[in-house]
């Protein structure tokens, strides 16, 4: 039997309003999803969730039958970020996801997942964090589907994790604008000619970020608040194959404003039931943001570029 690929939902990474947040955590619970990781992972001025609300918020997640995780920030900028960082990684309710290297000692010893801002690039890197205690990682989005698997061969035990035996399982960001970098500087707030920190938050009135464009009015980046994203939005839904040859255990799709359930149940159907396919990327096509979707980074091509016609 064909072992089946877990589903992971991804944070949400625009800013999204307390009420949004909650009818999408909702309709996630009802889903195929196997996992899902929440926390703020962009800006810590976003206030809309607080820390108890995420716990609350996994608590009733987990009684639906999720695995939940909780991420940490990607850029961290303040004393406050670092103990916010450090009071996440106290809970023990759930597993943690590190989002950059200073969440890595505060969760020494336990087991923890690794974001994909984490700069894993060869197996002795991987090693080393599993020694830490790192039980999974979430690929960084830029390597292809051959390097994932030379990174992280298949069925290869990792010595010196927490359990030397089991293979340390693999993520690969199979479906979103793809999150390619962060700042100190808060773009939305600067295409507002706002400062940083009198920014009015105005992400908030983009739920699926910032798109620009080339001068000839091609989709090019996306801005969400200090992370600049993909315009065009990874699809590997027709890369089961490849992706369990890598070997590749979870997908994790990124959150979108509209028509998730969508993208969950076809990622569902075609990788774990049989699904067709061509038929599922076109049903995602139909309903992709502007910039369309692209694979180009999962099969050592520009990232922007697809592999299919």
């Amino acid at each position: 039997m064909t072992p089946r690929i877990q589903i992971t939902v991804g944070p949400v990474l625009p800013y999204w309003s307390r009420r949004t947040l909650i009818d999408f955590y909702g309709a996630v619970a009802d889903s195929p999803a196997d996992t899902v990781v929440l926390g703020e992972v962009v800006c810590s001025r976003r206030h809309e969730m607080k820390h108890d609300d995420w716990l609350a918020l996994g608590r009733e997640l987990a009684a639906c039958g999720k695995e939940v995780v909780l991420a940490s920030q990607a850029l961290l900028e303040s004393e406050s970020d670092l103990r916010d960082m450090r009071r996440l990684a106290a809970q023990d309710e759930f597993l943690v996801e590190a989002g950059d290297a200073s969440a890595l000692r505060a969760l020494a010893g336990r087991p923890f997942v690794l974001g994909p801002h984490v700069n894993v690039y060869s197996q002795p890197a991987l090693v080393e964090h599993a020694g830490l205690g790192a039980i999974r990682w979430v690929a960084p989005v830029e390597l292809s589907l051959e390097a994932i698997g030379l990174v992280n061969p298949p069925h290869a035990p990792v010595a010196g994790g927490p359990q030397a035996d089991t293979p340390i399982a693999t993520e690969v960001f199979a479906f979103g604008r793809l999150p390619l970098a962060f700042s100190a500087r808060c773009f939305t707030a600067r295409h507002y000619h706002l400062n940083k920190d009198e920014c009015g938050f105005r992400c908030i009135e983009h739920p699926d970020g910032l798109l620009l464009a080339t001068a000839e009015g091609a989709p090019f980046l996306t801005l969400n608040g200090i992370q600049t994203q993909s315009a065009a939005q990874q699809c590997l839904i027709g890369d089961g194959a490849a992706m369990r040859d890598a070997g590749v255990t979870r997908v994790r799709l990124s959150p979108v404003a509209q028509r998730f359930a969508t993208v969950i149940d076809r990622f569902d159907r075609v990788l774990n039931h049989e699904g067709d396919a061509g038929a599922a990327r076109a049903d995602l096509e139909a309903i992709s943001l502007p910039g369309g979707l692209a694979d180009g980074f999962a099969h050592r091509r520009p990232g922007l570029e697809r592999s299919w016609t």
